[in-house]
């Protein structure tokens, strides 16, 4: 019988993990200072007593999470910039629905404003960006498929139509946890195949569009705090009834 190709992959998934963990640590808690060089793949994969295949993903998800960076022919450093911090906040936060909460609420400290300034700053490249990420939404709610890469793609181009780095750095470093629908729970999982929910989150993303695209700041501005608010009121709603859902099975349990 032919082994499952799998079954094969699981044990080195989970070396992987355990190599980035203990590597993230380490970058945590300055073992590893910004700008030092990590030791080479070959000190690393006798270190961890693992293959430079399990290195190499451990690096990877380094890289992802803002924490480390690889120089063309120098190595592996750990990054030395503000989004090595939040990116690896994030990336502690793991899976929960009150992480996607907490993540939403910073959303609202950093989107808002950065709408207002889409709609002051963008020149026409910009707009067609936001354009473009909106209509691939909606392209994928159609064909019913996930829409947080096209989610996050409409507001990491509105951070971009700021003209500010930072506004950009920040929504990168949350990554793919910036889209609480994507979060790999059994929760969010309901949401992100949610053909109504995916309709409601497009609604108030046209009305952010239609805003910026008129230049209209404080229209973009209150866009923005209203979707992102709504967010939150939905995952919180949600929340509720899902405990209030268990509330009723345990009385009637009783």
């Amino acid at each position: 019988m032919a082994s499952d190709p799998q079954a094969r992959l699981a044990p080195r998934r989970k070396l992987s993990a355990q190599v980035t963990e203990t590597l993230r640590a380490q970058l945590l808690a300055g073992d590893i200072l910004p700008g030092q060089q990590l030791p080479t793949e070959s000190r690393l994969t006798k270190s961890f007593g693992v293959s430079r295949t399990v290195i190499r993903e451990a690096l990877a998800a380094l890289a992802a999470d803002g924490l480390v960076e690889a120089r063309q022919g120098a190595g592996v450093f750990a990054a030395n910039h503000p989004a090595s911090t939040v990116g690896a906040f994030a990336a502690e936060m793991g899976s929960r629905v009150s992480a996607a909460i907490n993540v939403l609420e910073v959303r609202l400290a950093i989107e808002v404003e950065s709408a207002s300034l889409a709609a002051s700053r963008r020149n026409p490249s910009q707009l067609a960006s936001i354009q473009e990420a909106f209509f691939e939404f909606e392209r994928l709610l159609r064909l019913g498929q996930t829409t947080g890469s096209a989610d996050f793609a409409f507001h990491r181009a509105i951070a971009a139509a700021t003209n500010n780095p930072y506004y950009v750095e920040m929504l990168d470093a949350l990554g793919e946890r910036a889209i609480p629908c994507d979060v790999a729970t059994p929760f969010s999982t309901e949401l992100a195949f949610n053909p109504e929910y995916q309709a409601v989150l497009q609604r108030e993303h046209l009305a952010i569009l239609d805003a910026i695209a008129a230049g209209e700041a404080e229209s973009a501005r209150g866009a923005m705090r209203r979707h992102l608010a709504a967010s939150l009121e939905r995952y919180g709603t949600r929340l509720h009834e899902r405990t209030a859902s268990y509330s009723a099975a345990a009385t009637e349990e009783a």
